[in-house]
């Protein structure tokens, strides 16, 4: 990949979109993780105001100061990058105590992850609504059109998405190129949504160098009889993710009434 053109032809569509659009910046979630660290940046060198919103809730000390770190370093080389953060555990705690304790707690701890996710975009928007700014989405390739990895109308609820069409191991050579600090590439990724330490990897079941291998070995039709028994597992977990969320993928279904119903 030429690394430096992919990012100079990003940061110009960027460009491009917020001109069209008519909007004055850009608006991003900052969560210590490599995504959000190079979508930012890429955002940063388009000369928009660009502003980076930290929403812990209940986060890890490790991802709140990796993710003050970014914004430091970024704002150290662009005039036009601002941050706030909004400390959102209060708020997740009180939406907790509004509902009645559920009869049956198997989903409870997903669905309160997805809530995490979900007050975080309301946040974001609540910023870009302010100040006429386009909130910028954080997913990859592989999240995104691959095992469906993000929260439904959380961090899946987005404007534009600069660096979906990149595969994770991608994002990696555009870090590097980007100077993102060494402590986010070398962190090991994890959506931070319960409060815990688990990365992405403990909650899929493979990696990501796995899950790339597994969604060209589909898109090229390359599936044989001689792959070891971890790749087999590999491409089922694949599968197994990319048939569930599926609806995530693709747009909303709409009942669409017979003409021979309307007269």
């Amino acid at each position: 990949m030429q690394t430096e053109k992919v990012i100079e032809y990003i940061v110009d569509w960027l460009k491009d979109y917020a001109e069209k659009a008519k909007m004055d910046g850009f608006v991003i979630g900052i969560s210590g993780g490599i995504d959000s660290a190079v979508t930012s940046a890429l955002c940063a060198k388009t000369g928009f105001t660009t502003l980076c919103v930290e929403m812990p809730i209940h986060q890890a000390a490790n991802q709140v100061s990796r993710g003050r770190e970014h914004i430091q370093f970024l704002k150290n080389q662009f005039p036009n990058v601002q941050n706030e953060e909004v400390d959102l555990t209060s708020v997740f705690e009180q939406f907790k105590r509004e509902f009645p304790t559920p009869h049956d707690n198997t989903n409870l701890e997903l669905s309160l992850a997805n809530t995490r996710a979900r007050l975080r975009m309301t946040t974001l928007y609540h910023f870009a609504g302010l100040y006429k700014y386009l909130v910028a989405g954080t997913g990859n390739k592989v999240e995104d059109f691959g095992v469906g990895f993000f929260t439904k109308y959380g961090d899946g609820g987005v404007d534009l998405s600069p660096i979906a069409d990149l595969m994770k191991s991608e994002m990696y050579s555009l870090a590097r190129v980007l100077n993102i600090p060494k402590s986010i590439i070398d962190a090991a990724p994890t959506d931070g949504l319960f409060g815990d330490s688990r990365t992405d990897e403990d909650q899929i079941g493979a990696s990501y160098d796995e899950l790339e291998w597994a969604m060209q070995v589909i898109e090229k039709g390359e599936e044989s009889n001689k792959m070891t028994e971890r790749q087999k597992e590999v491409l089922k977990i694949y599968k197994n993710r990319h048939r569930a969320n599926l609806h995530k993928m693709v747009a909303i279904p709409v009942c669409t009434i017979p003409n021979n119903l309307r007269q």
